[in-house]
């Protein structure tokens, strides 16, 4: 059993401040001494299930994209590849625990600063790239427009894990899409 999985899932169903060792072993199938000798400090296991979550909205999308050639493609790519799959999103989730921990753990406010900076700094290169080959007309400084497609992707993802009656992830991804194709200046169609 995967000890990082085990703890990320006790995390979602008991919390960020509320999960205990008995959680990530009752998850793992083992027993608590069984996890500690793998991960003797349970708070550093902690930590490393919350950035195995944040991975999917880094470091998979920036592997995603990094074959494409064509700015929209990536950019649409990108967007479209930040929000949750649906409310029971278990990266998602994850976020959200963490989220809310964060004012409480400096780790964990870590945590979340680095992933915002480096998903800014994505979409910043993205749009850079678009304005250099005449692509995109981008409507302000790329670093205010990526800095609100990250709060745009956060916020909606938000709404969509509670439950908001009409916006799931793909009326999410087109009102982002909305904000990116008047920050552009382009229709942002792709031929996928």
């Amino acid at each position: 059993m995967d000890l990082i999985d085990a703890a990320r899932r006790a995390i979602i169903r008991h919390g960020t401040d509320g999960v205990g060792l008995n959680h990530v072993a009752e998850e793992a199938g083992l027993t608590s001494g069984a996890v500690l000798y793998h991960f003797p400090n349970l708070d550093e296991l902690l930590v490393e299930a919350h950035h195995a979550g944040m991975e999917r909205f880094y470091e998979l999308r920036l592997k995603r994209i990094s074959g494409m050639r064509d700015p929209v493609e990536k950019l649409v790519v990108t967007i479209r590849s930040g929000l949750p799959h649906g409310p029971e999103d278990p990266d998602v989730l994850l976020l959200n625990e963490l989220g809310g921990a964060a004012s409480r753990n400096r780790m964990y406010a870590l945590l979340l600063t680095t992933l915002y900076d480096r998903q800014v700094a994505m979409y910043q290169s993205i749009l850079e790239t678009g304005g250099a080959l005449g692509t995109f007309t981008l409507s302000d400084d790329s670093l205010i427009i990526a800095r609100n497609l990250v709060a745009l992707e956060d916020a909606y993802g938000y709404r969509i894990t509670a439950r908001h009656p009409v916006i799931g992830p793909d009326e999410a991804a087109e009102l982002i899409l909305a904000y990116a194709r008047t920050a552009t200046g382009n229709a942002l169609k792709t031929s996928h």
